[in-house]
């Protein structure tokens, strides 16, 4: 053997015997906390900061939410009265029979993946199945899903395709685990009326599978206690699929562990454990929700709903939130995207992450406004990106006294609210709004008598050209502001300090 061969032989087995190590050392997880809890976020997930995803489905027709499914057969409520004058009785229109309506004609998904990748977003994670029990996806354990019916197009698969095109991350949501009761109130029928008793369309055994046995279990919309065994094996042999054929980089369970009762989270461990097994560099999102199932800190990625933390978190953590209703209701009003924009700073600046959840229509399009503020929020990225992408935490979030509500339209923030980030021994400090008037802004932690920080050496204003006159003093940093924006929403300072 040469000397060169006799490189490159032992280079190779260096590599080999390198792999090899790395994934002897990777744990195999099994379905316990104490298992669960050696996962840790991988860094992409970290970095990514914001990512898009939307709920999908058969409800999508009617056009009034994603829990439409359910509430058309609550007798009484406003979309059982829609239901009544629009499609007629449960009895003889139910759920079931909006699933041939829905064809999803338009859908166009690498259009729609280019308009996220504009937004800004670096994954793209859709509901795959709702609390509505229809996959929409080629399931193989359940027959009522998008390939066999309604669309009759695999939508995860093409979800996947034109965002792996796009360069994005892919990832799922799931919401099914608690449809063996969500969905009950299809096996009703009216407690008064002329119908008084007719029973609706599950009760009269239509759509056996989709809508679930009627084993006397409530018809509450929080996950059964104890769901049996038949419907937690259904469930789990549904998602591992999902996981094993349509290899996710995100997966997202609407709930804490399901379930609760006797199996005590064992069922659904034992499907996280198989996605970390099966997507090394994946990340699991639950929430803290225990009246739900179980719930474990450290062992998934926490996720809040239309929330966030309070302060900086040290793991890594997720909000999932919407910029309307979930489902498609033109009833609904959108945020404003000078809102979008500041909870995604607020978040990022506390460790998380932002998914926003854009509605779109039945049959695959998105309705002009939803179009323009993803447009809106991806001309501020432009300036902004390096304010958010990669970045950690400062030692505080922010300072200021306004607060953004959950169901705000519009923010409240003012140029007197900072939120700070960083890179590397660079601070950012976003101002929430454009000051008015001519007095500098004052961000008063930044100042010789804070420690933690040394002699501020340059700020810049992101997408200004020009100079910017700033003093730092006793009372902080004070920055006065251009005559002209550099962007709309909130406006990033980069701030450097002596080495």
């Amino acid at each position: 053997m040469t000397k060169a061969l006799y490189v490159i032989a032992v280079a190779s087995l260096g590599s080999m015997l390198c792999t090899a190590t790395l994934f002897a050392e990777r744990p195999k997880f099994v379905n316990t906390i104490e298992s669960l809890q050696q996962h840790e976020c991988p860094d992409w997930f970290r970095d990514a900061k914001f990512g898009i995803y939307l709920h999908w489905g058969a409800y999508s027709v009617a056009e009034q939410g994603e829990w439409y499914a359910r509430k058309l057969y609550i007798e009484g409520g406003p979309e059982y009265e829609h239901h009544l004058k629009t499609y007629g009785h449960p009895s003889e229109f139910g759920y079931a029979d909006f699933i041939p309506r829905w064809k999803a004609e338009k859908f166009d998904p690498d259009a729609l993946l280019a308009l996220f990748k504009r937004s800004g977003a670096k994954y793209f994670t859709p509901c795959a199945v709702h609390h509505d029990n229809f996959d929409l996806w080629n399931s193989r354990h359940h027959k009522w899903n998008a390939v066999n019916m309604g669309p009759k197009k695999d939508l995860i698969r093409m979800w996947k395709d034109a965002t792996i095109k796009a360069g994005l991350r892919f990832g799922v949501t799931t919401h099914l685990s608690r449809s063996y009761s969500w969905l009950n109130t299809a096996n009703q029928s009216d407690a008064e009326g002329p119908k008084k008793g007719v029973p609706y369309d599950g009760a009269q055994g239509k759509a056996k599978g989709l809508y679930p046995p009627n084993d006397g279990q409530s018809t509450h919309h929080r996950a059964p206690f104890d769901a049996p065994r038949e419907w937690r094996d259904l469930w789990a042999r549904r998602v591992k699929q999902l996981i094993d054929d349509y290899q996710p980089d995100h997966l997202y369970f609407d709930c804490a562990v399901p379930f609760r009762g006797s199996d005590r989270g064992k069922t659904g461990m034992d499907v996280i454990a198989h996605f970390y097994n099966q997507r090394p560099e994946g990340v699991m999102c639950i929430k803290e929700r225990p009246w739900q199932g179980l719930y474990a800190d450290g062992i998934t990625t926490l996720d809040y709903e239309r929330g966030k933390a309070a302060s900086i978190l040290e793991k890594p953590w997720q909000t999932d939130d919407s910029i309307g209703s979930w489902g498609y209701n033109p009833a609904k009003p959108y945020m404003k995207p000078g809102l979008v924009v500041d909870k995604i700073v607020d978040i990022v600046s506390k460790n998380g992450n932002m998914l926003l959840n854009i509605p779109i229509k039945a049959d695959g399009t998105l309705d002009r406004e939803a179009t323009e503020l993803l447009e809106n929020i991806g001309e501020w990225f432009d300036v902004n990106s390096e304010a958010i992408y990669g970045t950690r935490p400062w030692y505080m979030f922010g300072e200021g006294r306004n607060e953004i509500g959950a169901h705000d339209l519009e923010s409240s923030l003012t140029s007197r609210d900072f939120r700070y980030t960083t890179r590397g021994e660079t601070l950012y400090g976003f101002v929430m709004d454009w000051p008015k008037g001519k007095k500098p802004v004052v961000l008063p932690n930044l100042t010789a008598m804070n420690t933690r920080v040394t002699e501020v050496v340059s700020v810049e204003l992101l997408g200004h050209k020009g100079d910017l006159k700033w003093e730092n003093h006793g009372d902080g940093l004070q920055v006065y502001f251009p005559k002209e924006k550099p962007c709309e929403h909130a406006y990033a300072l980069k701030i450097d300090f002596k080495k």
